[in-house]
């Protein structure tokens, strides 16, 4: 799991780092919410642990930023306590309001749980390190952009939606160029070879099924 902490309180920051470094999770800090968001449009985490009060663009503003173009799970860390705000914080789209001081175990436990209910369903996909975000038609690996074409990019949803179900060239022929497509079944092998490669150590791996077709097998 990939976590963005945007916090200015270096202390802390690292301390949250540390913590969920130690449960397996990879970590980034930004102490600014400019920093966060040019981040943001290069990076795709699953995760973001957000202050309110930092310099120059604050948790709130930031929060508006992501909620433009991202349904990742947000959770306010902050010392404010008035009720105003945190209803502020869940208009904006938050999904979660921590008040400092915190435990980390019980940070850790929010995190997991809200991490695990946005896996289920929604805009993103989450299989290995690939994340792909239904939506904006886009794809990570290891938190970076796959440049793929659109395809690759539907062969590779439509495989992860159907994790160790075999189809044949002829099923994906059929739903991917259609009924009047003049091709063999061939051209399948040479996108099933390209995506191979684009998704090549992500966790998930697009086998061949001798005289049956292809699966995907998504490891833990």
């Amino acid at each position: 799991m990939r976590l963005l902490i945007v916090e200015d309180d270096a202390l802390l920051a690292e301390a949250v780092s540390d913590y969920f470094t130690g449960k397996g999770w990879e970590t980034s800090i930004r102490g600014e919410g400019g920093l966060a968001l040019e981040l943001l449009e290069r990076e795709s985490f699953h995760l973001i642990l957000l202050d309110v009060m930092m310099p120059g663009m604050d948790g709130f503003a930031l929060c508006g930023n992501i909620r433009r173009s991202s349904d990742v799970p947000i959770i306010f860390i902050t010392a404010r306590v008035l009720e105003e705000d945190k209803l502020h914080g869940y208009g904006l789209g938050a999904d979660d309001y921590v008040t400092k001081p915190f435990s980390l175990p019980v940070l850790h436990a929010k995190a997991a749980a809200l991490v695990g209910r946005a896996g289920k369903g929604g805009d993103y996909l989450q299989a290995g390190s690939l994340r792909l975000d239904r939506k904006g038609h886009a794809v990570w690996k290891d938190g970076q952009r796959l440049s793929l074409p659109p395809k690759e990019y539907g062969m590779l949803l439509f495989f992860l939606e159907n994790p160790g179900r075999v189809f044949s060239r002829e099923q994906l022929l059929i739903r991917f160029w259609g009924y009047d497509f003049d091709g063999n079944e061939r051209v399948v092998d040479n996108h099933v070879k390209k995506l191979r490669k684009a998704i090549r150590a992500s966790g998930c791996t697009l086998q061949t099924v001798r005289k049956s077709g292809y699966r995907m097998e998504v490891g833990e």
